[in-house]
C-alpha cells in the first residue's frame, strides 16, 4: 500500500506537503484551498499528499467520508470528491455522500457507502496508524518536506518554509 496514493500536483515534484486530514474538520476545510493554491503556484515544485486521520470520536461521519473518498479514488475521482466533502461537511450522511459522489462524476456513486466502501477500511486504518506513529494528534497536521510544520496554514508561510519565492 502506497503512502502517497493521493497526490495533487506533479507526482515527482521535489518538495512534498503531507496533510493528515479529516473530512469533517473545519480547519481542514479551511486549509484545503490554501494547500491547492500552494501547489498550483509552485511551478511544479510542490506536491500535496493527503492521508486520512479521521477523528472519529469527535466527528461521527469522518470515517465514512474517508471510506467514500477511497472509493472515489478507486473510480479515479479522489480530488473531485475531496473538494466536495470539504465544501459540504455539514452533511456527510450516507445519502449526502452518494449525492456528492454523483456530483463528483463517479461511475458508481452508490459504492461510496455500505459494503462497497468497506473494502477500503485497511487503507484508512493504515493512514491513521501511520499518522499516530508520526505524532499526529489533530487535524490538519502537515509535514513539510518531511518535517512537522507547526506554523499557520497560510500560503505565504508555507512558501517560506519550503524555500519558494514570494508571489
Amino acid at each position: 500500500m502506497s503512502w502517497d496514493r493521493h497526490v495533487y500536483g506533479e507526482r515527482d515534484a521535489p518538495l512534498a506537503v503531507v496533510e493528515h486530514g479529516d473530512f469533517e474538520c473545519p480547519y481542514c476545510a479551511a486549509a484545503a484551498p490554501v494547500l491547492r493554491a500552494l501547489v498550483d503556484g509552485s511551478d511544479g515544485r510542490v506536491r500535496l499528499v493527503f492521508r486520512h486521520f479521521p477523528l472519529f470520536t469527535k466527528h461521527p461521519f469522518a470515517l465514512t467520508a474517508a471510506l467514500a473518498s477511497e472509493e472515489a479514488a478507486a473510480q479515479g475521482r479522489f480530488w473531485e470528491l475531496h473538494d466536495l466533502l470539504f465544501r459540504h461537511q455539514a452533511d456527510l450522511s450516507d445519502p449526502a455522500l452518494v449525492a456528492l459522489a454523483e456530483r463528483a462524476g463517479l461511475a458508481d456513486p452508490a459504492a461510496v457507502v455500505g459494503q462497497g466502501a468497506q473494502r477500503h477500511r485497511e487503507a484508512v486504518e493504515t493512514d491513521y496508524a501511520d499518522g499516530g506513529a508520526a505524532g499526529v494528534r489533530g487535524t490538519p497536521t502537515l509535514f513539510v518536506d518531511g518535517r512537522l510544520y507547526t506554523g499557520r496554514v497560510e500560503e505565504a508561510a508555507l512558501r517560506r518554509e519550503l524555500g519558494l519565492p514570494r508571489r
